[in-house]
Order: C-alpha cells, then sequence, then structure tokens
C-alpha cells in the first residue's frame, strides 16, 4: 500500500473558518498571557527568583527579579497570542504555541519562586520520572489505537506489570528477571483483551474496564496470600540502578536527568522515537494507519487487519508491562495492593491529549509529570496555590482538547470498530 493510498484513507478535508485552530489557540494563548501579566505581575514581590542549575540552593543559579520577570514573561505570552490571532504564521504554529505556554510557565514560577529557589535538575529529574510509566503507557495506547483497539486495559497491565517485577525479580534476585517478568505480565492483560475485543468482539470499552478490575483483584489475592505474609522472601525486587554514560552526563541541568538514569528512561524515549518513525516510513507503520482508518479498504488490497491489530496489542501490553515495572523497581521498591493508583487512565488521557501520536504523547506526560512535580515544590515551599488545583491542570488541558476548544482532537476512524470480514 502506498503512502498516497493512506494519506487519502486519514485525511478529511474541512473548510477554513476565521476562527480556525490557530486563531483559536491565538486567543487562548493572549487571555492567559493578559492572566499572567495583570494578575501574576499583581501579586507576584520584588524579590529575586532563584533557578538553581543543581538540586538544591547551592552553586549557580539563574536569578531574575521576580514581579519583573512575571510581568516581562507574561507580555512575551500575549504577543505570541496577538501573532497566532494575526493568522499569518501557520507555518510555525507548533513552535509559536510552545513558546506561548513555556513563557507562561515562566511567568507563574517567577511569582512563585520570588524569594525563593527552584532546583531546575530536580524538578526536571522529578517532572520525567513522573512522567515514565505514563509515557510507556500511552505508547501502548497509541499501537493499539492506532491499528483500532481501544486499550482501557493499560491500568491492568501496569498491575500486572507491578507484580510481575517484584515477585520474579525478588525471588530471582535479577533486575532483567523482574523486566521481563513485568513485559510478560502486561502481554498477559493484552492477550487477554486481543482475543475479547478482536475474536469475540466484546465491547472494547467494557472488557478493558472488566480487565482492570480482573488485574487489580488477582494481584491484590496474591499481594495478601504470598506477598504480605513474607515480604522479605516475594517482595524485596532489586531497584533498576543509575547508568551514568560518561561525558554527557556531565552535560549541566540535562546531564544528570536524561544521561544519568536509569534503563526505563532511556527505553522510554528511545520508543517514542522508534515508533514515530515506524507510523510514518515503514510499511507496518503505513498499514497500521489504514486498518485504523479504514479496515475494509486496506483488507481489499491485501492487509491482514485481524493479524495486524493482534501484533499491535500484544507489543502495547509488552511496552505497558515495562511501565508497570517502574512503580515497583524504580518508585517504591516493594508492591503493594492498587498502587498504580489509576495512572493507566492518566495515560489514557495523556494519549488522548497528544492526539494519538507518539511525540504527542511524550508532551502530553511530560506536562503531566511536571505538574505533579511543581505541586509537590509548591505545597513544600508553602505557596498560596492549592497543590490540588496544579494536579487538576492537566485534566482540564485534556478536556479542552477533547471538547475541540482549540481544535478537532479525532481518534483514528475506526478506533473501537471491530471488524468483521464479509
Amino acid at each position: 500500500m502506498s503512502t498516497a493510498t493512506v494519506e487519502n484513507l486519514t485525511e478529511v478535508s474541512a473548510p477554513d473558518p476565521f476562527w480556525n485552530r490557530e486563531r483559536r489557540l491565538g486567543a487562548g494563548i493572549t487571555i492567559i498571557g493578559l492572566v499572567a501579566t495583570f494578575v501574576f505581575g499583581a501579586l507576584a514581590e520584588s524579590k529575586t527568583a532563584r533557578f538553581t542549575l543543581s538540586t538544591d540552593a547551592s552553586g549557580a543559579a539563574l536569578s531574575i527579579n521576580g514581579q519583573v520577570g512575571t510581568i516581562a514573561f507574561g507580555l512575551f505570552t500575549v504577543a505570541i497570542g496577538v501573532i497566532m490571532l494575526v493568522g499569518k504564521a501557520r507555518r510555525f504554529q507548533t513552535l509559536l504555541l510552545s513558546l506561548g505556554i513555556l513563557a507562561f510557565v515562566l511567568s507563574f514560577l517567577c511569582w512563585q519562586v520570588a524569594g525563593k529557589f527552584l532546583p531546575l535538575v530536580d524538578t526536571l529529574d522529578g517532572s520525567l520520572e513522573y512522567a515514565l510509566p505514563l509515557i510507556l503507557g500511552a505508547l501502548a495506547g497509541v499501537l493499539g489505537e492506532r491499528s483500532g483497539v481501544v486499550n482501557v486495559a493499560i491500568e491492568g497491565q501496569f498491575l500486572m506489570g507491578a507484580f510481575g517485577a517484584a515477585l520474579i525479580g525478588t525471588l530471582a534476585t535479577s533486575v532483567w528477571a523482574g523486566l521481563i517478568s513485568a513485559m510478560i505480565g502486561g502481554l498477559i492483560i493484552a492477550a487477554m483483551l486481543a482475543v475479547l475485543a478482536i475474536r469475540f468482539l466484546v465491547d472494547q470499552v467494557v472488557v478493558g474496564i472488566v480487565l482492570n478490575l480482573f488485574a487489580l483483584g488477582i494481584t491484590g489475592f496474591l499481594y495478601e496470600r504470598l506477598m504480605q505474609p513474607n515480604a522479605l522472601k516475594y517482595n524485596q525486587p532489586p531497584k533498576l540502578p543509575d547508568w551514568k554514560i560518561p561525558g554527557l552526563g556531565d552535560i549541566p541541568v540535562i546531564g544528570p536527568v536524561l544521561f544519568d538514569t536509569n534503563l526505563l528512561v532511556w527505553l522510554a524515549l528511545i520508543l517514542v522515537v522508534v515508533i514515530h518513525f515506524a507510523l510514518k516510513s515503514t510499511r507496518w507503520g503505513l498499514r497500521t494507519r489504514a486498518v485504523g482508518e479504514h479496515p475494509t479498504a486496506a483488507d481489499t488490497v491485501g492487509v491482514r487487519v485481524l493479524g495486524l491489530r493482534y501484533l499491535n496489542v500484544l507489543l502495547g501490553g509488552l511496552i505497558a508491562g515495562a511501565g508497570g515495572a517502574y512503580f515497583t523497581m524504580v518508585s517504591t521498591g516493594a508492591f503493594n495492593k492498587n498502587m498504580t493508583a489509576g495512572a493507566g487512565f492518566i495515560a489514557l488521557a495523556a494519549l488522548i491529549f497528544g492526539r494519538w501520536t507518539p511525540f504527542g504523547a511524550l508532551g502530553a506526560a511530560l506536562f503531566f509529570g511536571f505538574s505533579q512535580k511543581l505541586a509537590y515544590y509548591l505545597s513544600v515551599a508553602g505557596s498560596p496555590v492549592p497543590n490540588q488545583f496544579l494536579n487538576m491542570l492537566p485534566y482540564i488541558a485534556t478536556i479542552v482538547a477533547v471538547a475541540g476548544l482549540v481544535g478537532r482532537v479525532r481518534a483514528p476512524a475506526a478506533d473501537g470498530v471491530p471488524y468483521v470480514k464479509s
């Protein structure tokens, strides 16, 4: 199947009204810029805001007057919004949107950090760590949903992965055994999803929820019967070590974050690039996109629709299972009942907010992780902004995106639609 054929299947023409996506985004950026300039600027103290290039208050730092920085970045946000409102910079829409959001965040930080300090390395490292399972879970969702299978069972795949990593990692006293077992745990749930959704045509959302409850029940039962009575024997998995790449790990700020970390971080970032390239430039990717948009047309040119859906759902299960290993081999060091606490559903939200693309899912997951890390920091720093407000921001943004207020967010046309070969 040629690239042109797939593009004809996936591309939907639409009129270009005055209030198109670019202008609506511009209006939104302008509004938040005005809020930053006048509201944050009025509340900000005229004290120095320090952004340290280390994990604490010591060492080099970027300093700026809190009130001046708040107003300056707010005005820059307004300027970006006005440029987008004019409607003459469509080619640079993504870049301008990113700059506008970044300027707004910097304005907010200048307000909050005035008279205090923000450790950049610790903030970036914590944001990436919080985002890590979300990246892997969202990638699992990308693989399934781009081929037409809704994966609501990411939460169950996380739980089975976390349990498998803890149990087998402890018994084998091996990091690699734990990681492989986590991937197999995710694969088991993915296989059940694939068979029930593709072979038996069960409603994909319903079966996903059922599988989440199944994973919650079986891991909770085995935890109480096996792990809780003898945690030393069954629930003491080794932690994934941090590996430092010589030279690169010493680069200021980004070195400790990207090049002095654990294997799962590198795995997640590499998978984002690989899956993006594969979806855009390989035969498998072209067929996956065709199956997710118009499976009947793909079938008529010889694509094995059901086989490709099975393959992608199972690959997604392996990736989500690896994300489950984060909870027991990176975050806590032991398994607990329902320890994922809805992370699978957050990954699903990141998938939607990221428009069913690998890099979009990465950006959304990092946004979620940054919000969580910033909420924790501000609660410790005694900020007047409730940390619950920051924690809910990613979900408000997801609702806004899904509602179409900043442009159309469209799932693949055949997403969630069972295919029966005629």
